[in-house]
């Protein structure tokens, strides 16, 4: 559960970090968050590569066998 914990706790950071920054930089309205949404989702493509992983590995391990 750890890792999916820090991922997503990594996005909502970046998505914050991206909204402040482009706030400061005079966008308002419903287009702040339009880019804030898209600069921290390409930020965390990027950036949270590990991470990613880390919850990808835990969901492979706890999932059940496909059977016949």
């Amino acid at each position: 559960m750890r890792p999916v914990v820090v991922y997503t706790l990594s996005r909502l950071g970046l998505f914050a970090v991206a909204l402040a920054v482009l706030y400061l930089l005079g966008l308002r309205t419903f287009w702040l968050l339009i880019a804030a949404f898209l600069v921290s989702g390409l930020a965390s493509y990027v950036l949270l590569s590990k991470q990613r992983d880390a919850v990808s590995a835990q969901m492979a391990q706890k999932r059940p066998p496909v059977g016949n």
